[in-house]
């Protein structure tokens, strides 16, 4: 018995460190080929073949795969399209940073199930998906920014809310995507990008905001969950008036048509 027990916890490390390597070579291969190849369509490829098992099922459950799967599906697809943004003459330090970034996400944070990491994943696909949203639909019109929007904020409010199984999952999803939609659609005219120095490392305004909300959202509805859907002002107060502290500081203090980190 103890050499089965042996065996087998020596297959699932093996397991574990073959799974971590092929995600590192995922995140490296994706962003690689963008750079070198100056075009975003080989990295997206590459991250829609890894998720191969959402399709791998009857087609009856297509759409219930890829409502779980919207998360990753809009982290991988903002790390190439971030790469893709940033420059493909060569290799910038922005590109190693995404490459480390994604290779996090698919080793360390998209694996975990607990309520922690599933608002920090949630955060960081609304970050991630609408500063790619600002910087590449900057000059195409405002619908196509606030499609990629509704779509980011149905996938973050879904990603929370599915957690607690609650019957009204996709009205309280759909609801989230219209009001990120909404708000997108008034930062249109006026989309800040910050940058540190030059590197090429970015941050849309409006990715910031709509992640301050994001977690804002996750606070407030854990405890309605836990006191059935009762809430009281003064138990929610302080993560609404930190968001609310947050958005005022970025859009009266740094709201300049381009502001740099130093």
């Amino acid at each position: 018995m103890s050499d089965y027990i042996f065996i087998r916890r020596s297959r699932n490390l093996l397991s574990t460190i073959i799974h971590a390597v092929l995600n590192l070579m995922l995140a490296i291969a994706s962003i690689l080929a963008t750079v070198i190849t100056g075009n975003f369509g080989i990295g997206l490829v590459l991250v829609f073949i890894s998720k191969w098992r959402v399709f791998a099922v009857n087609h009856r459950y297509w759409l219930l795969n890829l409502r779980a799967n919207l998360v990753d599906f809009i982290v991988g697809t903002s790390f190439v399209l971030l790469a893709y943004a940033t420059g493909t003459s060569d290799l910038q330090p922005a590109h190693y940073v995404l490459m480390a970034g994604y290779a996090i996400w698919l080793i360390a944070i998209k694996p975990r199930s607990s309520a922690f990491f599933t608002t920090i994943q949630a955060v960081f696909a609304t970050l991630l998906g609408a500063t790619a949203a600002a910087i590449l639909t900057a000059n195409f019109d405002a619908a196509v920014l606030v499609l990629s929007c509704f779509l980011i904020g149905f996938a973050a409010i879904h990603h929370i809310v599915i957690q607690n199984n609650d019957e009204d999952y996709l009205f309280i999803s759909s609801i989230g995507g219209l009001i990120y939609a909404e708000i997108a659609w008034m930062a249109h005219s006026w989309l800040i990008i910050y940058t540190i120095n030059d590197t090429g490392i970015c941050l849309s305004q409006l990715g910031i905001i709509l992640s301050v909300l994001t977690f804002a959202f996750y606070k407030i509805y854990s405890y309605a969950s836990e006191h059935r859907h009762k809430i009281r002002f003064t138990e929610v107060a302080l993560p609404i008036i930190f968001s609310v502290a947050v958005i005022a500081v970025l859009v009266i203090g740094f709201s300049q048509p381009r502001f740099n980190i130093y």
